[in-house]
């Protein structure tokens, strides 16, 4: 029994050498992630009965990357991602938490075909121009990835780029295929006023029409453009972002999210803005500017930064011409972009029921000690298109609610015309504490202070009355090795 036992342990150490000396030939490395964080919120339901909302969710990563020769190397990142208390260990006689998944695994080939391109094959994280269209979403939980393929050309300060995204994989209906198929083509040129220019044409091939949701797959064509440039550096002591991008295209199924079937009139009289049909042309565009100034020589080192984003939304005239003309942000990381609490994060727009978004923020920086740093950003948000400019827009997707279709009932609504275009305004603070070159802790608290309108587009509007002010705090620890 005895040297049986020291028989089997040799034999695993002999293992585990053997293994290191093999990941070592190979040049294979290792490293991971544990994230955990905890957050207490108000702002998913925003009633006044309601209480606070709190969980604890842990993002668990394993990455292998293994450098096979001079040109050829791949990548896997396995992931869990699970909330404590979920499948439990605790409460079963048996672990059921079976949330371990591929969150990317790809190969990448240098010199690919004998052309000065490299290729990149494979489930992977697309991340172009600080999140602005295509991000990881990172502070999700399970974050996004895309199946697909990137070819990449670099030369001095010249970057060129192609890739392919096949975002949805659906089994045919009713003889129609139902994919969605993204490609880009971005390029990046360094050296352009005090930084970098860059220039993206999206096509997205969306056989399903999306607007509609799945079950409308095969029912309306949607294909699409996104253009646009975005010009990011350092003038004049002032760090600067200028950014603009227009769709053009199909909209597919926009009848799903404006009925053309509700025939309220505005003020008794038809005009014939009576939603969309099945198909609209897609003419949407969105812009956003930012700048900032830092101020190393005072105390805590300051920096403060100005900021506005306005995204296009239906207004009536389009709806008359049948024109969609809400911006799609496409895999945007919206968290980075629309106040921390989430509350703006529908590519398509539905969070403020397809009326754009206006976006006003101050944001400012400060280091109050070594490895700490403190972050305090407001935004004021207001839709693109006002109420009381749109009651069509407004009474079709349910913020003007008329007693009926006469005079009388359209405008003698109390929460109606005059409801105007802000939504409300957000305030959050971030602490950052660099508690060791592998352990970052941040502490957060965030609070929306909303207004009428807020109540008017919330989806999770309750009878029983509303909250006007919600908040998000959370405590979060992420440990890389």
């Amino acid at each position: 029994m005895k040297r049986n036992f020291i028989t089997g342990v040799a034999m695993a150490v002999a293992a585990v050498f053997v293994g290191a000396e093999i990941a070592a030939a190979a040049d294979v490395s290792f490293s991971g992630q544990v994230r955990t964080r905890y957050e207490n919120e108000t702002k998913t339901d925003m009633s006044q009965n309601d209480q606070p909302y709190d969980l604890t969710a842990t993002r668990v990563r394993l990455n292998a990357k293994a450098n096979i020769n001079s040109d050829t190397s791949a990548f896997i990142q396995m992931q869990s991602s699970r909330v404590w208390g979920v499948s439990n260990a605790a409460y079963t006689a048996s672990d059921a938490d079976a949330s371990v998944g591929l969150h990317q695994a790809y190969f990448t080939l240098k010199n690919f075909a004998g052309l000065p391109v490299t290729a990149k094959v494979g489930r992977q994280e697309i991340v172009l121009d600080g999140h602005r269209l295509f991000g990881h979403t990172g502070w999700t939980t399970g974050a996004q990835t895309h199946d697909g393929l990137r070819l990449t050309h670099a030369h001095g300060n010249t970057t060129i780029s192609y890739g392919l995204s096949m975002a949805q994989e659906l089994t045919t209906t009713a003889g129609a295929e139902n994919d969605v198929y993204t490609h880009f083509l971005h390029g990046n040129f360094q050296g352009v006023l005090g930084g970098g220019l860059s220039t993206i044409v999206v096509f997205n091939d969306d056989d399903c029409g999306t607007l509609g949701g799945v079950s409308t797959c095969g029912g309306a064509t949607n294909q699409w453009f996104t253009i646009g440039a975005r010009q990011v550096g350092k003038l004049a002591g002032l760090d600067y972002r200028a950014e603009a991008y227009l769709q053009t295209g199909e909209a597919g199924a926009a009848g799903n999210a404006i009925s053309a079937s509700n025939t309220l009139s505005q003020y008794g009289t038809s005009h014939g803005l009576n939603g969309f049909g099945a198909q609209a042309t897609r003419e949407a565009y969105m812009f956003g500017v930012r700048v900032g100034k830092s101020f190393k020589n005072m105390t805590w080192k300051p920096k403060v930064t100005l900021w506005y984003d306005y995204l296009s939304g239906v207004s009536d005239e389009n709806m008359a011409e049948g024109k969609w003309s809400a911006f799609d942000t496409l895999y945007d990381t919206g968290h980075k972009f629309y106040g921390f609490m989430d509350l703006f994060l529908n590519y398509m727009g539905s969070n403020t029921n397809y009326m754009g978004l206006q976006d006003i923020a101050v944001k400012l920086v400060m280091k109050p000690a070594a490895k700490w740093t403190l972050k305090a950003d407001y935004h004021n948000f207001h839709t693109a298109q006002s109420v009381g400019g749109n009651p069509e827009v407004a009474t079709r997707t349910g913020i003007i609610t008329p007693a009926s279709t006469s005079t009388a009932g359209m405008s003698a609504d109390p929460g109606g015309r005059e409801l105007g275009s802000e939504i409300g305004s957000e305030l959050d603070f971030t602490l950052v504490h660099a508690y060791n070159p592998n352990v970052k802790l941040v502490f957060g608290y965030s609070q929306f202070m909303a207004e009428t309108l807020y109540h008017k587009l919330d989806a999770n509007s309750v009878a029983n009355g509303y909250r006007d002010n919600a908040h998000w705090a959370y405590v979060m620890a992420d440990v890389k090795f």
